[in-house]
C-alpha cells in the first residue's frame, strides 16, 4: 500500500526548551522513527573537555537566544 502525505505548515511561534545529544525536533510526518544513541570516545580520553570560549564575535546573533 503506498501513501502519498501532501501538507503545508505554518509556523508562527516556535519554541524549544533544550536540545541535547539525541534530541529530534520534528515538523511533518514520517513512516517509521527508531531510536538510536551512539557514544564514542575515539581519542580515549579519560576527562571532559575544558569549557568552550566565544573568540571574535563582533555580531549579535541573527535569531535572539534566550539565556535558560
Amino acid at each position: 500500500m503506498n501513501l502519498t502525505v501532501n501538507q503545508s505548515i505554518y509556523i508562527h511561534f516556535l519554541k524549544v526548551g533544550s536540545v541535547t545529544n539525541s534530541s529530534v525536533l520534528q515538523i511533518g510526518s514520517t513512516g517509521k522513527m527508531q531510536a538510536i544513541s551512539q557514544l564514542y570516545n575515539t581519542g580515549e580520553f579519560e576527562e571532559p573537555a575544558e569549557e568552550a570560549v566565544p573568540q571574535g564575535v563582533t555580531e549579535p546573533p541573527l535569531v535572539p537566544l534566550s539565556p535558560y
